[in-house]
């Protein structure tokens, strides 16, 4: 069974498909995460609710990841030691992460929402450069954080008018994105000597309960009137955070790190036109100059690494 999963995710049209299908899903949830909103009256000042819906996703996503280990004879009890390191990166991760993703979706559009979140992979090459002794920033990372900012930028220029429309809810994705890079660093240390599915399980787990905690001081535990179509929309977005790690995971355990992590600028690109295309969101001229800046940002700090240089963890999930 081993050997032939290893084929699978080794051969060139298994490492395209699971990549692919790792970011087509998480570029998914943004326009997912809009539509939920609306089907379920989420405002953008709704922020207990909000909170306690980004609660019942990760808290169920965790119980299918364990339930996929389970399944797979992979043990599922608590190992001794290893709370205080799933919890931190259950605080940056999901908690801090998703309160301000949450936050900041409702605020915006799935479109902006996408581009924003291409940022992840910048923060984590300017968090690598204080964090790690042999990953500092050179000429080439520099330029692709310079252009790739330059794409958030443009995120904030209003229909092709000069008037910038950057506030708080922008700010919220921006600082969603370093908490994900952060969360990633973390993990990629962690993952050393923690089953990647167990460490992401807990820490989907305890972040979960802690988003539930505080939505429901705020709002009750259970406010919504669930539809069978928000229910569905819910699910959904549970299954593509638990899919989306198990693919992404299995295609870097079986292959070299560097050359799987080219493919995390496909995230905004899913986002960008599926934002278009189920929310009908317009592409106007800066939505494509921002995407390009941001997409070739990222190509660029993501080209040929040194092997000592930090490598994007086993469970990076740029987890929407």
């Amino acid at each position: 069974m081993k050997l032939a999963t290893e084929k699978i995710f080794t051969h060139p049209l298994g490492i395209i498909g699971a990549a692919v299908g790792a970011t087509a899903l998480w570029g998914s949830a943004y326009p997912f995460i809009k539509l939920s909103y609306a089907e379920l009256g989420i405002g953008s000042d709704d922020i207990y609710r909000q909170i306690l819906f980004a609660g019942y996703r990760f808290f169920l996503a965790s119980l299918l990841i364990l339930l996929f280990m389970k399944l797979i004879g992979k043990k599922i009890s608590y190992q001794k030691g290893t709370l205080g390191r799933v919890g931190q990166i259950g605080l940056f991760q999901t908690l801090l992460q998703y309160i301000f993703f949450y936050y900041g979706m409702s605020g915006s559009s799935g479109v902006t929402g996408a581009i924003i979140a291409g940022t992840t992979s910048f923060f984590q090459i300017l968090l690598a450069h204080y964090m790690y002794a042999g990953d500092k920033i050179n000429a080439r990372k520099s330029v692709g954080l310079i252009i790739g900012f330059s794409g958030v930028v443009l995120v904030g220029i209003s229909k092709g008018s000069l008037s910038l429309e950057f506030g708080i809810a922008e700010i919220c994705l921006l600082l969603a994105a370093f908490f994900g890079a952060l969360g990633n660093i973390l993990s990629k240390k962690a993952s050393e000597q923690l089953d990647v599915l167990y460490m992401t399980a807990c820490q989907m787990l305890l972040g979960g309960v802690a988003l539930l905690a505080i939505g429901a001081i705020g709002a009750g535990a259970m406010p919504f009137e669930f539809t069978a179509s928000a229910a569905w929309m819910l699910l959904y977005l549970a299954i593509l955070s638990a899919l989306g790690f198990v693919l992404w995971n299995t295609v870097m355990k079986y292959n070299k790190v560097g050359s799987i992590s080219m493919y995390l600028f496909l995230i905004p690109v899913f986002g960008v036109f599926l934002s278009a295309g189920i929310l009908g969101e317009e592409l106007h001229l800066f939505v494509w100059a921002a995407l390009a800046l941001v997409v070739g940002g990222i190509v660029i700090v993501n080209g040929t690494r040194k092997p000592s240089g930090m490598e994007l963890p086993r469970s990076a999930k740029t987890t929407i």
